[in-house]
């Protein structure tokens, strides 16, 4: 006990010590804060508050000013070439970020940011050649952050997308995910498109049966890179179905099934013509209306209801409509419908059935498109690449219309299961 009491003066001045020492450097740091904050020049915070103010043409000229009373704040002359590249002023941005790259005593990090702003000068300028060569020089740099690293090859592979160079597009892609394990990579779907698209560049190209085969090992490529890649099977079925190939295109077309069902539509009128090719006509309706009953979609309903209606009549096509609308309510459906009893109408009903199904049909038109889940581009054709915001397999394969009848359709599946799960418990 009295060698502790002993220390105890000992551990009080160390604690005196330790509060004036942490004191003092929080007065240092302060000071310093303050001192940095004078040498600012007041231009500086003039643009920064014309900028927050959204006064982009008096910011630019603040900024100009601070730039010119301290040319050696690399973050000034970042944030200048910024402001010029978003007011569309690219020269005015390219000369900026140009002479950055080009100023001596740059940090590693800094000197990559320079050169990664130049060539997105160049890119948004039109100038993809020039563009290319800085990127590709950015990911070469030694020392480079990884971060920044990344960026430019992401830079890069839109570049290559623009310029449709598929093979370089598939080797950035995998560099992007290189440091990936396998179940986590980000571009397989993406890389498996780029194949597809190879691989109709080269079935359009040339007849030769060397480059058919070229076009089939670009959809293997696919398939072996992302074997959900639906639209590999959507192109082979086409082919061989164009080559009188019919019972193979269709097995292709069944292993949509286990890849993504909701696909099917896709490939519902290829599926039909297919087996009315081979005399096998009621096989094809028969498991195109299985497809509609497990998978409800507007393509697979259009496609049952005019083959019925041009084999059966309207009668037929009437009562097939009936069916699936009290199972999936749609507009589309009711027009169908409408369409239907058209037809079959007498003289002194088809004017006013005529003016019911053409205003049925101006909104149901409007409902059936697809839409894109990334930016909501909206459209009546399908696209795997988003032409507004270039996103790949962002188009969900239902069109807007059925989207609720989808959902109602599981939870329908759903309770019955339920239900019958509790018949076999009982």
């Amino acid at each position: 006990m009295e060698a502790f009491l002993s220390w105890l003066p000992w551990l009080f001045v160390s604690a005196v010590v330790f509060f004036a020492l942490g004191w003092l450097g929080a007065r240092i740091d302060v000071k310093h804060l303050l001192t940095q904050s004078r040498e600012l020049p007041r231009a500086y915070f003039q643009g920064l508050n014309f900028l927050l103010n959204e006064q982009p043409d008096q910011a630019i000229e603040a900024l100009l000013e601070a730039s010119r009373q301290h040319p050696e704040v690399v973050e000034l002359q970042f944030a200048l070439g910024s402001l010029f590249r978003r007011r569309g002023e690219i020269d005015r941005a390219l000369r900026v970020h140009k002479a950055l790259s080009e100023r001596s005593g740059l940090t590693t990090d800094e000197r990559t940011a320079a050169l990664y702003e130049t060539a997105l000068d160049y890119h948004k300028s039109g100038l993809l050649d020039h563009a290319e060569k800085i990127l590709l020089d950015v990911i070469d740099m030694r020392g480079a952050p990884e971060a920044r690293r990344h960026t430019a090859l992401s830079l890069l592979l839109n570049l290559y997308q623009q310029e449709r160079n598929w093979r370089r597009a598939i080797d950035i892609a995998r560099m992007l995910d290189s440091d990936l394990p396998a179940e986590k990579r980000k571009h397989a779907a993406v890389i498996a498109n780029f194949h597809c698209e190879l691989a109709v560049e080269l079935h359009a190209a040339n007849a030769s049966a060397d480059a058919q085969a070229d076009a089939n090992a670009q959809l293997d490529h696919a398939l072996r890179e992302y074997p959900l890649c639906v639209r590999a099977n959507l192109l082979r079925g086409q082919w061989l179905e164009s080559q009188g190939r019919h019972a193979e295109a269709i097995a292709v077309w069944r292993a949509i099934e286990a890849q993504d069902a909701s696909y099917l539509g896709l490939a519902a009128e290829g599926f039909l013509c297919a087996h009315q090719a081979l005399g096998k006509g009621a096989e094809g309706l028969a498991e195109l209306s299985r497809m509609q009953s497990q998978y409800p979609s507007l393509d697979i309903f259009t496609i049952l209801f005019k083959a019925t209606l041009k084999e059966q009549g309207a009668d037929a096509a009437a009562d097939l409509v009936k069916e699936d609308l009290r199972l999936n309510p749609t507009l589309v459906g009711l027009d169908h419908l409408l369409e239907a009893r058209v037809l079959a109408a007498t003289d002194d009903r088809k004017a006013d059935l005529e003016t019911l199904k053409s205003l049925v049909h101006s909104h149901a038109s409007r409902l059936a498109v697809y839409l894109c889940r990334s930016c909501g581009f909206k459209a009546k054709q399908w696209y795997w690449h988003c032409p507004a915001c270039n996103g790949w397999d962002t188009f969900p394969p239902r069109r807007t219309a059925e989207y609720d009848t989808a959902e109602r359709h599981l939870a329908r599946l759903q309770a019955e299961h339920i239900e019958n799960q509790k018949n076999k418990r009982g």
